[in-house]
């Protein structure tokens, strides 16, 4: 094995669940829950991706990145549910989740994609919202293994 493979590998961090949040519909408030049912080829119960088919099941934020899109902005704190992804994760570099399943609690996702921030971020931020989440707007999920997401569960790669 060469040794860039074996140092993507290689992640002996274990993250957290710092925050839980899903959105029922489109541009709705988003509702910070401190447990969410996770489900095989449906998603989020309470989301409104779930039951739709692709890669967009479950979006990840760093809890690490809040404070740099903050500082971008020029603003002292973001809050999660302003970025509306449906879990913040300290702890953990998601992107080293890359071609990776990895686990949360007792349920099982698998990585499939980065979630690349959308047009509302201009008008939750203003003008360069976008850009200052560019970068920093974590990656989106499938669940391959149903159960319970609980705040404070354990974050690993498989």
């Amino acid at each position: 094995m060469k040794t860039l493979e074996i140092l993507f590998k290689t992640l002996p961090q274990k993250g957290k669940v710092t925050w839980i949040g899903v959105r029922p519909e489109r541009r709705a408030e988003m509702l910070i829950v401190d447990a969410v049912e996770a489900k095989t080829q449906y998603g989020l119960t309470g989301d409104r991706y779930a039951g739709r088919s692709g890669n967009r099941q479950v979006t990840l934020i760093q809890t690490e990145h809040l404070p740099v899109i903050a500082s971008t902005l020029g603003l002292e704190s973001v809050d999660p549910p302003l970025l509306r992804r449906n879990i913040c994760i300290s702890g953990i570099n998601l992107l080293a989740l890359k071609d990776k399943q990895f686990q949360i609690g007792e349920v099982i996702l698998e990585y499939t994609g980065l979630c690349h921030p959308c047009s509302f971020m201009e008008e939750t931020f203003g003008p360069g919202g976008y850009n200052a989440v560019r970068g920093h707007g974590g990656i989106n999920a499938r669940v391959i293994q149903s159960g319970i997401i609980r705040m404070g569960d354990e974050v690993s790669a498989i």
